[in-house]
């Protein structure tokens, strides 16, 4: 029998199949309609640290950097009203998520300051939580700010957190960072337990029209992969922290490439949104089927097996394996042609 548990933030998951912070899982009923299709673990929506601290003096230098100079920015932002549930109603909501279901529960807190942030994340604690992910959500946009800077901040974060709370922490992240293996080995100093990698950060679009700033939310594809498959490929043997994939995750060949890269869990919500919470069960059904195909026995005789450790070209994952990409490339064009 195919063996589909796996370990994270210390908890023992059924399958790696993770259902990630979204609106989905601010109600119950799709909470427990995501058990009972078969998710290992669900992460709760975000707390807001507008919602915490709105006048929190570093939540106002930060946010508020470069505002002056471009009067949309600060509306790049969620709609906090639409999206989420205030700071009681969130604690309550985990409380009853963990009386509901059988599965982990992991909080998630959005933001960038410590401020309320250590109030809650003990309150999320105390509310039950088996785990809490931090989602920084920051987008740099004063050219007074250093990139060292917003490094730091994460990591001070980070260490605040962890030494007021006892359940693990994973930390949720964006690709834009000039050195990621630094700032990974930085937040591994700073206690983290897993990485969550990355981010989809929503970027507005143009209404040519009415020479407005809008809001559009488009949902991940499997593209978008390639990037967390990289990473996590290359950082998996490098740090402690465990490693979450978030983002482009659709088939059931996209949750074995990124248990090949070294994730523990992958995490889905576009793919859900897409075809609704009970695909979950077909995704869980078509890993098993390829596995019994390949003859695997488990999701940890497969993890790892095609990181930059474990593959017989390294520099596939390097820029020596640039040239070759784009030649290979330009030979498939050039044989097109010719036919």
């Amino acid at each position: 029998m195919i063996d589909l548990s796996t370990g994270y933030l210390g908890l023992k998951l059924r399958n790696p199949l993770v259902a990630s912070a979204s609106p989905i899982c601010k109600d119950l009923t799709n909470l427990r309609k995501l058990e009972e299709s078969g998710a290992g673990a669900v992460v709760l929506h975000s707390l807001f640290e507008e919602q915490i601290n709105a006048e929190a003096e570093m939540l106002d230098r930060f946010l508020s950097a470069g505002a002056e100079s471009y009067s949309e920015s600060l509306s790049y932002f969620p709609d906090l009203q639409n999206y989420s549930m205030g700071p009681k109603a969130y604690l309550d909501h985990i409380q009853r998520a963990k009386m509901a279901l059988g599965i982990p529960v992991i909080g998630s807190l959005n933001g960038v300051s410590t401020g309320g942030w250590i109030q809650y994340a003990r309150q999320i604690e105390d509310a039950g939580a088996d785990a809490l992910e931090l989602n920084i959500y920051f987008l740099p946009t004063s050219q007074d700010i250093q990139g060292r800077e917003i490094e730091d901040s994460y990591c001070d974060l980070v260490e605040a957190v962890k030494a007021q709370v006892q359940i693990p922490v994973a930390v949720k992240l964006g690709p834009y960072f000039t050195s990621m293996a630094n700032v990974a080995c930085r937040l591994d100093r700073a206690g983290a337990d897993a990485l969550v990698l990355f981010n989809r950060f929503y970027q507005p679009d143009f209404d040519i029209d009415t020479l407005e700033v809008t809001p559009r939310l488009t949902l991940s594809t499997s593209e978008e992969l390639r990037l967390r498959l990289h990473w996590v490929a290359i950082l998996s043997r490098q740090i402690r922290p465990e490693l979450a994939i978030t983002g482009g995750v659709h088939t059931a060949e996209d949750v074995l490439k990124g248990i090949m890269a070294g994730a523990q869990v992958v995490m889905l919500t576009s793919a859900l949104l897409k075809h609704g919470i009970e695909y979950l069960r077909d995704l869980e059904a078509n890993v098993v089927e390829w596995m019994e195909r390949h003859e695997y026995e488990s999701i940890r005789q497969m993890r790892g097996s095609m990181n930059a450790a474990a593959v017989a070209e390294p520099a596939a994952f390097e820029r020596a394996n640039y040239l070759k990409v784009l030649g290979s490339y330009t030979l498939k064009a050039q044989r097109l042609s010719a036919d």
